[in-house]
């Protein structure tokens, strides 16, 4: 497996910073490929010595996926797992259930570890964490702490001080939209008549104090007005609604249902069992908006829902991010057939978009530059080294000015979208086939790839040794690019990423030539690549007409 350039970026730097430092936080959103990077550095650490590491997590399934993508980043380092069924270090690597390897019968059985490994790492303050952390140090004072989380700020505003001395990268989800891998937001900040009152609500240790937002907001004209809004904006897209209290979260369930949409309501007062068959009827299409109480913010994703509604405000950025952020995923097209998504709606009526300034302009940066050593300022109240372009010390909170001279955030009005600069950072040629720029295509030695135009919608598709061509994904180009890259990235390696290789501008083979037309056969300026490219293409098209047209098609019957 090839990681992205930018992966490669993050993890070169968190290794960098471990060595300097024996511990690291790395911020990475959703997207980024957080599992994937936090892999890749423990793999390295470990690389073919007998050192031994252990990696975090707080949930079941969180090991589980932890312990599957770092298979797939270094398939030749073993590994084993310590939770409610299963406590064994045989492995170089163990993932461990925090709940479980915090008890101390567990805890006096963890070996000498070289690596601690946190995921979700804004917990890594919580008292479970510090035992294992400081048995840890116990055990091997070099033993190295890395942390990577998508949310460092903490709600109850404590800082990972304790725990991190500096942050070694920082991923912006405006990187991950202008490079595809995230669809771009569209926020509409909506007064429904009780902005002036909502300014005025009392914050409270942790938060807004959501009773008094309840009062508010839990009216008959502002639920119908809500409602209204939303059909004019956003009618036909799946939802997921964001409430101050479960009475509020109910009424507002109930106007949807009054109005003829079908919604569904969870809160953490809920048991297991109906909430996951809430969620399961959200997941299936056969509710159209899901309305939650603080249960959907961090942990839950269904990748088609493109509309984020915001009923309360939020005293912290962090969490704002954390809900528009449900509703900022790409749709995979083998799992959501049908489904195209190129964009998410957030509609405020919260004010948090007013008070924190819109999602857009904080994560869309003027000038970003992946390349060198990464620029960092100094926390003036914690004195930690952190990336420049942080607004908020992910260690201690500490807010600098929007805009200023410590080299901070510029607001823009939209977003860019780089793609000249995905397709140079990427680490495979990419061709255009027929020169009318609605084909191109990629090679590696495994696996090809390619993003195709029909009537006004990009399609990706790819194929791979043993695999059937499948489509990647539809909507925008550049989501399209993204997706093919990262098929190509899946199933090569840095063996042939091969796109800096000599031979690629070199003429085509005999053979190539064979199987090609013959117009290009008189073609002087094809290369050997560009001769793999389109045999490729030749060799693949109709497994891709296939895959396009009938995605098309669908698009066709479902607009008709």
């Amino acid at each position: 497996m090839l990681l992205r350039p930018r992966q490669k970026l993050f993890v070169e730097r968190s290794l960098s910073a471990l060595d300097t430092h024996a511990n690291t936080l790395g911020v990475a959103p959703t997207g980024a490929g957080k599992t994937i990077m936090l892999s890749a550095v423990a793999g390295k650490m470990i690389g073919d010595t007998d050192a031994k590491a252990a990696v975090l997590a707080h949930r079941d399934e969180l090991t589980a996926q932890n312990r599957d993508k770092f298979a797939r980043v270094n398939p030749d380092i073993t590994t084993s797992v310590v939770d409610a069924s299963d406590k064994s270090w045989n492995g170089h690597v163990t993932f461990a259930m925090v709940q479980t390897l915090s008890r101390s019968t567990n805890l006096s059985a963890m070996p000498a570890l070289d690596l601690l490994v946190i995921d979700e790492a804004h917990h890594a303050t919580a008292d479970s964490y510090r035992r294992i952390i400081d048995q840890a140090l116990k055990a091997n004072p070099s033993c190295r702490i890395f942390g990577v989380t998508a949310t460092p700020n903490r709600g109850d505003r404590k800082g990972l001080r304790e725990v991190f001395s500096n942050v070694a990268d920082q991923i912006r989800i405006g990187e991950l939209i202008r490079s595809g891998h995230l669809v771009p937001p569209r926020t509409f900040v909506i007064d429904v008549g009780v902005k002036d009152e909502l300014a005025r609500v009392r914050k409270t240790a942790s938060d807004f104090d959501m009773g008094e937002v309840e009062r508010i907001m839990n009216c008959a004209p502002v639920t119908d007005a809500v409602v209204k809004h939303w059909k004019d904006k956003a009618a036909d897209r799946q939802s997921v609604v964001f409430c101050s209290t479960v009475d509020h979260a109910r009424g507002v369930t109930d106007a949807f249902n009054a109005a003829g949409i079908t919604a569904g309501l969870v809160h953490g007062e809920m048991g297991d069992g109906e909430r996951r068959a809430v969620l399961t009827a959200y997941a299936a299409g056969e509710l159209q908006v899901v309305v939650n109480v603080a249960v959907l913010t961090e942990g839950w994703d269904h990748p088609p829902t493109s509309c984020v509604v915001l009923l309360r405000p939020s005293s912290f950025k962090s969490t704002m991010i954390q809900m528009v952020g449900r509703g900022l995923r790409t749709v995979d097209p083998n799992e959501h057939p049908g489904v195209i998504k190129t964009d998410c709606i957030v509609l405020d009526f919260g004010t948090s978009s007013l008070m924190h300034g819109s999602l857009e302009q904080e994560v869309d940066l003027v000038g970003v530059d992946a390349s060198g050593d990464a620029p960092t300022k100094c926390c003036p109240q914690c004195e930690s080294d952190i990336p420049i372009g942080c607004q908020e010390c992910p260690l201690c909170g500490f807010v600098f000015d929007s805009i200023g001279d410590d080299g901070g955030n510029v607001p823009l009005g939209d977003f860019v979208m780089s793609e000249i600069d995905l397709l140079k950072r990427s680490s495979f040629q990419w061709c255009d086939l027929f020169g009318d720029d609605a084909a191109l295509m990629a090679n590696g030695f495994s696996a090809w790839a390619g993003v195709f135009f029909l009537n006004g919608r990009w399609y990706a598709a790819g194929g791979a040794k043993g695999l059937e061509p499948r489509l990647l994904a539809i909507g925008e180009r550049m989501v399209c690019l993204a997706a093919a890259d990262d098929w190509l990235n899946e199933h090569e390696s840095d063996e042939s990423a091969h796109k800096t290789r000599r031979w690629l501008s070199q003429p085509p083979t005999d053979r190539q030539l064979a199987y090609l037309p013959a117009d290009y056969r008189h073609d002087f300026g094809l290369t050997r690549y560009q001769a793999s490219a389109l045999l490729s293409f030749q060799f693949n098209r109709n497994a891709i007409r296939s895959l396009v047209f009938g995605a098309d098609g669908q698009d066709l019957a479902r607009a008709a």
